[in-house]
């Protein structure tokens, strides 16, 4: 794919995308945060070794959820660095400023298909932040405007969908009982968690940002997804592929909810271990520089 083939023809905004994760996916955000945050840690610490965050760095930390990648940065460039986490949803920063009181993490509600009045940074973070903007080429652009010459740009972004089976299987149950519906008024969350899943589309779009050097390392990791096969269904009807399918019908599919969950519970089931329910969970640490 060619830098010019990921260039936007047509200005989209976020503000989809910010309504959904500041609306009705926040709660389920940080319910699911509560339940998986330890084995979603485990991806952030691996870009951490491929890219390791120095003592006195200033660094930027892209779409940060809750925070707490921005509280381990400020961790690791130590009292004499800065972290700088931001997020485009307001409840979000709201909540990791709460949560995180006592870090010397900071947190902006900004998003980075605009301009941002920082820097320079000596390196941009981001775990699961950066698949979601509708520009994704003008978003980094705006990140390799901040970073000094010679920074990395360090993304977890999951791979595709079939080599994440315990979301994929699920959407497939879903959406073959009750298909997506072609009118809603629930926002999506934008172009979705597997916009950035091919190899060589999320290389264009840094090579199209400005951005050299960029490789894609596999990191494939085990998951919780629920402590229970009911828990484990809750989490897959809540975000994700299955999750917004059900969120879209809204009231309109309510009376499929209980068969919806049978049909998922055998899937779950075999998933179930001494742990918990576990999924294999693959994503791309994609490395970049600013030249």
């Amino acid at each position: 794919m060619s830098t010019q083939d990921v260039e936007q023809t047509q200005w989209e905004s976020n503000d989809e995308a910010i309504a959904a994760w500041d609306g009705p996916l926040f709660d389920r955000w940080r319910w699911l945060m509560g339940l998986t945050l330890p084995w979603l840690q485990r991806f952030s610490e691996r870009a951490f070794e491929l890219v390791p965050p120095q003592p006195g760095w200033h660094v930027l930390d892209i779409g940060v959820g809750l925070g707490d990648t921005t509280v381990r940065l400020a961790e690791l460039v130590g009292p004499e660095g800065r972290a700088l986490g931001l997020d485009a949803a307001p409840r979000m920063i709201e909540a990791a400023r709460e949560d995180n009181a006592g870090s010397p993490a900071e947190f902006v509600v900004h998003d980075m298909q605009e301009p941002l009045d920082e820097g320079p940074f000596d390196a941009a973070y981001a775990r699961f932040g950066t698949m979601f903007f509708a520009n994704p080429v003008a978003a980094l652009r705006n990140v390799a405007a901040i970073l000094r010459p010679g920074a990395p740009l360090t993304m977890v972004v999951w791979r595709r969908r079939e080599d994440n089976t315990f979301l994929y299987e699920a959407q497939q149950i879903v959406e073959g009982m009750i298909g997506r519906p072609e009118e809603y008024d629930e926002p999506t969350c934008g172009p979705g968690p597997f916009s950035m899943s091919n190899a060589d589309t999320v290389t264009a779009q840094c090579l199209a940002a400005g951005f050299t050097d960029v490789a894609t390392h596999r990191v494939d990791r085990p998951m919780l997804i629920g402590r229970s096969v009911d828990e484990a269904i809750d989490m897959v009807t809540a975000i994700g592929p299955a999750g917004e399918l059900i969120r879209l019908w809204g009231d309109r599919m309510a009376h499929r909810h209980d068969e919806i969950r049978a049909a998922l519970a055998a899937a779950m089931e075999a998933r179930r271990t001494d742990e918990g329910v576990i999924g294999q969970a693959s994503c791309w640490v994609v490395t970049a520089t600013r030249p």
